[in-house]
This record gives structure tokens, sequence and C-alpha cells, in this order.
């Protein structure tokens, strides 16, 4: 993980600052050629635009995170293959058993090594991860990479209108390992640094002394591990700082439950959600 533009620190009299997770074109549903539509995404989105104009100077930072991936990759159907050689649908889950009793295989057998390892990690961490090939998308540099056209007009505004830059924070670029979480790869590697903790996208984010609103896609994913690993790092007081934009984001269809586990986790942490009508009045009252 790294970002894609240099960090331009938040203004000293920052009040509001809303971090927009995956905000990308492949995750619209109602947009033509997207490879991993959610549900409802489309307006999510469009309410995230809305938010950014109606809220206009009150909100002085903002920052977007990007899943940015090469068409092959650990998570891709084109890395893998069956026992008899056959192709992997998207949608299908691995696990490190079917790999040992060679149900599945990486189509580059000098990778086999590196899987075990990595399903290992993966499914002995603290979330307890299986591995999800998921559909080729969000490919950096396709339109499906792409930010939705109404959010990205409704940020090239603000930073006309601000004189500040909007951080974009590139994730999920080492094809060997998975990135749900803007703040880290689910399985660190040794040798890349890059998939360790981002120090700065945590430090911009905790550290910041007005409200915190986070929006963006999927909230069963994406938003709930970026979400948790920022709050993870903010102590109690901080955590109440924290707004979730429940209707600018949505699951994937069939992890529902994952986005209501992670409604829950934040409300037991302190953090509020509401809708981006009800934060407008809050950042207006403020």
């Amino acid at each position: 993980m790294s970002a894609a533009s240099p960090v331009v620190a938040p203004h000293p009299s920052s009040r509001c600052q809303l971090l927009i997770v995956d905000p990308q074109n492949d995750f619209c549903d109602g947009i033509e050629g997207a490879t991993l539509p959610v549900p409802g995404a489309h307006a999510d989105l469009q309410r995230v635009a809305g938010f950014i104009e109606a809220a206009g100077s009150r909100l002085t930072d903002i920052v977007v995170t990007l899943d940015s991936h090469p068409a092959y990759a650990i998570e891709r159907p084109s890395f893998w293959q069956t026992a008899d050689g056959g192709p992997v649908a998207p949608f299908t889950q691995i696990t490190l058993q079917q790999v040992k009793d060679g149900a599945y295989a990486p189509r580059d057998r000098h990778l086999a090594e590196h899987v075990r390892f990595y399903l290992g990690a993966l499914e002995a961490s603290p979330k307890q991860y299986r591995l999800m090939v998921w559909p080729t998308h969000c490919v950096t540099g396709t339109p499906g990479h792409n930010i939705h056209a109404d959010v990205a007009q409704a940020l090239a505004a603000w930073e006309s209108r601000s004189l500040r830059v909007v951080e974009k924070v590139l994730k999920g670029r080492h094809p060997l390992t998975e990135q749900y979480s803007a703040v880290k790869a689910e399985v660190p590697l040794p040798d890349d640094p890059s998939t360790g903790i981002h120090h700065v996208l945590v430090d911009r984010i905790v550290s910041f002394a007005g409200l915190t609103f986070i929006a963006g896609e999927a909230s069963s994913h994406c938003v709930a591990a970026t979400a948790e690993d920022l709050l993870e790092a903010m102590t109690p007081e901080r955590r109440h700082r924290v707004v979730l934009l429940r209707d600018c984001m949505s699951p994937v269809t069939g992890f529902e439950a994952g986005e209501a586990a992670f409604f829950q986790r934040a409300a037991d942490w302190g953090v509020r959600s509401m809708t981006a009508a009800e934060a407008l009045a809050l950042v207006a009252a403020g």
C-alpha cells in the first residue's frame, strides 16, 4: 500500500473528515461493464457525492481508498485450477485443506509452497478468513478502477473550492496477498513492507481532531475491514467521533450478515451510524 499522491496534512482548523472506501465503477450496480456490482452501490455513491457538495467548507479533509489490482492475483480465477486442470469459477472459496487434498492448485506450480503458507496464515489470523476467488475487478488502469463519476466530480469541485487535495490511497496491488483493508494486507509479506501497516493513513485518520465520516463499498468487506483496523487504533473518545454513513454503503450479495456484524461491532465501540441527511444536520449544527 502506498498513497497515489504526496500526503497533504489536514489544515489545523479541520473539523470534518470523510473517508470513502473504494467508490469505484466495478462495484456499482447500474453501470455497464461493472464486474463485481454491489446492489445499491450506485445510489450509495450518489448520496456520497451529495454529502460532499452539501457539506461544503465544513468538510476539511477527504481520503479515498482505491482497490488496485493486477488481472492475475491470488484471489483471481486466473490464478487457480481444479484437480483436473479446469478453471475455477468466481465466488469459489478455497481452503488450505482443499489445496492439501489436491482439489485446487495454483496454475503456476512454483507458487505451491507460497499458497500453503498463505492459506495457513490467512486461516490462522484473528479474522479467520477463507480465501475467496472474486471476479476480476478494479484492475488498475481500466474503467472499472475509476471513481464513480458523480463522486469524482464532487471531489474535483471540493478540491477547487477548498484549495486542498483529496488523498487517494491504493490498496491490493501485491498479487500474492489479499487486501480488504486499506490499513494492511490480510497476510503481510515479510519481503514487501508495503503490505504492512500503512502508518501514514492510520495517523491521518486517528489523529484527526474533528468528526470522521465513513462511506464506500462494500460494507461487508472493504469498508468493514478498513474501519475496524482504524477503530482498533483509536481511543474510546476518538471512536465517539466516528460516524458510519449507513445509506452510503451496501454489502456484497450473500454477505449481508457480515455487514450486520460490522455495524454491531462498531456500535459496541461507541461508533455512531446515521444517514447522510442526518450527518449533514450534525455537520451544520457543529
